[in-house]
């Protein structure tokens, strides 16, 4: 077959989908909070935090990130502090940085608007080709395709694609398609069916539910038995594995704390005082500036794991007691304030358990 009549089947194959895609989705849509009132402010929030994050996990924290910050204006007034404390738990906290940033830009050069166009949107902190192209369909119904994971995923089982959808011309290629066939006049369903069918039946990580897809007729993949070795994508690269020993210090009432730099990794959240390597339970004085005659207990801790995308933290722990007020260096934090005030992030979530 040549290249053209490929082409040309690969978009009435699309066509065809869209048209069952839509009638489906319209019947079996799940209801969302962000779903209920597709305002651009409520659709921009809750798609930056499904980003790397799961629907039912983000439930909540779209809920309260409403209710404290409901509109652009407050968003781009809220101390840093506050807003990484309302995103503790969600992770990647750049994109709350990103949030803000856009806001204020928003505040500043729009009227404390969204943008409607595809074009305009792109052009703010945080906001890639994928939310942009979310932002404009389902708040704006801008005729433009939202090309995630599951997008691939959905399009390459269809086809019966074999080409690598981590590459960008994959994803390039995919995002043509999608403009050259998608609905005008319901882009944004259009958009977010091919987003719930990928997160609810031709799902990652396991076997699709081929027996209940919309577009089981149209899918070669599942017609020619591939969706086990579809969507191909290239091996993932190996972590960097670091080892840590992470610390609680107690002090009375009050734990200490430290804030990490304003770049790099998690940056300028706190964290519990954590130094390289694995130290034992004699190492722990010094490592951390204390002197022995100091420490009323060193209580060794369960190990703990954290992956990020590109490092591995293996971490050990102690809970260490004092006779003394903490050193200066540390912030004192009270044990109610980790609930309330400082925003700490996941990696050390089994080791603040303990303290919350």
């Amino acid at each position: 077959m040549a290249m053209s009549e490929v082409i040309m089947e690969e978009t009435r194959r699309v066509q065809s989908a869209g048209k069952l895609l839509l009638a489906w989705y319209m019947a079996n849509k799940r209801s969302l909070p962000w779903r209920e009132n597709p305002d651009p402010y409520r659709v921009w929030i809750s798609e930056i935090m499904l980003q790397q994050t799961r629907i039912e996990a983000v439930k909540p924290y779209f809920e309260r990130f409403m209710k404290e910050l409901p509109d652009i204006a407050r968003l781009a007034l809220v101390e840093d502090d506050r807003l990484m404390k309302l995103w503790e738990g969600l992770g990647y906290y750049s994109r709350a940085r990103n949030l803000k940033k856009a806001a204020q830009i928003l505040v500043r050069d729009y009227d404390g608007r969204m943008p409607s166009s595809y074009e305009q949107l792109i052009k703010l902190p945080g906001i890639g080709s994928y939310t942009a192209g979310a932002i404009a369909s389902i708040a704006f119904g801008e005729p433009v395709p939202a090309v995630d994971g599951n997008v691939l995923r959905v399009l390459s089982r269809v086809l019966a694609s074999q080409e690598d959808i981590l590459k960008q011309s994959v994803k390039r290629k995919m995002d043509k398609l999608l403009t050259e066939t998608m609905p005008a006049d319901h882009a944004g369903a259009f958009n977010e069916g091919l987003m719930e069918l990928g997160e609810t039946v031709c799902v990652p990580g396991g076997p699709p539910k081929c027996g209940i897809c919309p577009l089981g007729k149209l899918c070669l993949a599942f017609q020619q038995d591939l969706t086990s070795r579809i969507p191909v994508k290239s091996p993932a690269k190996n972590r960097r594995k670091e080892e840590k020993t992470v610390c609680i210090l107690e002090s009375g009432d009050e734990i200490g704390l430290r804030k990490r730099e304003n770049t790099g990794l998690l940056a300028s959240l706190y964290e519990l005082p954590n130094v390289e390597g694995h130290l034992k339970p004699e190492q722990v004085a010094s490592a951390f500036g204390l002197e022995p005659g100091e420490i009323l207990s060193v209580k060794s801790l369960p190990e703990s794991k954290h992956i990020f995308s590109h490092i591995e933290w293996h971490m050990i722990g102690y809970w260490v007691k004092i006779n003394r007020n903490l050193p200066k260096d540390y912030i004192a934090a009270k044990k109610e304030e980790l609930k309330t005030i400082y925003p700490l992030p996941n990696a050390f979530g089994r080791y603040t358990k303990l303290i919350k």
